[in-house]
């Protein structure tokens, strides 16, 4: 009788109601408050299993008699193939380059009926939704500076940086070619070049300037705990907004080496483009160099390894 009795009192604690994790808060208590007597603790004992399951993190016993403290599961997230993973790069950059380019076309086409702020706006919003719609996938880095620069401070590992660049450029070309199908024969709007009277010196240090705000802003959403990662859409899209008012007029704003390079291939046009391949790699990689240097640091060694898991994307 007793041993049953002991078998029902288990189950009763097994069978309590937990509280369920808040969507996006990693580490958010499932279990918690569990009450019992010195028979539920024999029960459980120090060498309980879940001391051994990966997934939980299980507290020092409380000192007060009969109560066993709140248990913590953290689950990570589903693994994601590779191979879904340039799927999704490859068609969020074919969204970015055809929309971008599509808008500096139409805008070209109808005497400036876009205006610069159109042209803006475009690029910004197609930035917005494709990180909104793939970065859970991928981590959309749409643009192989972010992608070198995510895995120069080891966010993202260097072995996927190949696969993830040949994706993008593929993306550029086609989307390049595409337009040029559809709005043939203008396609001198798509082609990022500086404006006339405009040196190439002035044109690098413009772009460097631009990739530089646009990476410590992605840096900040992607890889900061401390940053609010649901809204990493919204703050990238209106930085690529931001730095195109400032340098569209002047050097087109690409701050991406394959939004330059596919339609300059399309239109055979490559005026300057050592400058749009080298610029925001060199920008990028120092914007991320900078937000790591100034952010807040870590307060615990489980907060840096939560944080290394989950940067170098779009997916907190």
């Amino acid at each position: 009788m007793e041993n049953s009795s002991n078998n029902n009192n288990n189950e009763d604690v097994l069978s309590a109601p937990s509280t369920p994790a808040t969507p996006g808060t990693p580490g958010a208590p499932l279990f918690g408050g569990f009450k019992g007597d010195n028979q539920h603790r024999s029960a459980f004992g120090r060498k309980s299993l879940l001391k051994s399951c990966k997934c939980f993190g299980v507290e020092e016993w409380a000192m007060e008699e009969g109560r066993l403290p709140p248990v913590s599961c953290s689950l990570p997230p589903p693994p994601v193939s590779l191979v879904r993973k340039v799927g999704a790069e490859f068609i969020g950059t074919l969204i970015l380059i055809f929309a971008g380019t599509a808008t500096a076309i139409v805008n070209q086409k109808t005497q400036g009926s876009e205006t610069l702020i159109g042209l803006a706006a475009s690029t910004g919003l197609a930035v917005m939704i494709v990180i909104l719609s793939t970065g859970h996938i991928s981590g959309a880095h749409l643009n192989p500076s972010i992608t070198i620069a995510f895995a120069s401070l080891n966010h993202f590992p260097w072995k996927h940086v190949p696969v993830y660049i040949g994706a993008q450029i593929i993306a550029s070309i086609c989307a390049a070619f595409a337009l040029k199908v559809v709005f043939h024969p203008i396609m001198g709007g798509g082609v990022t070049v500086p404006s006339e009277g405009f040196g190439y010196g002035q044109a690098f240090a413009l772009e460097f300037i631009i990739s530089f705000n646009l990476m410590f802003v992605v840096t900040a959403v992607a890889t900061d705990t401390r940053a609010v990662g649901e809204l990493a859409g919204i703050a990238v899209g209106a930085t690529v907004m931001l730095n195109i008012l400032i340098a569209g007029p002047s050097t087109g704003a690409s701050m991406n080496p394959v939004r330059t390079l596919g339609p300059a291939i399309a239109a055979n046009n490559f005026k300057a483009i050592w400058v749009y391949l080298t610029a925001p790699i060199l920008g990028a990689l120092c914007g991320a160099g900078t937000y790591s240097a100034v952010k807040l640091p870590e307060e615990d060694s489980a907060t840096t390894h939560e944080k290394h898991s989950t940067a170098g994307s779009f997916r907190r």
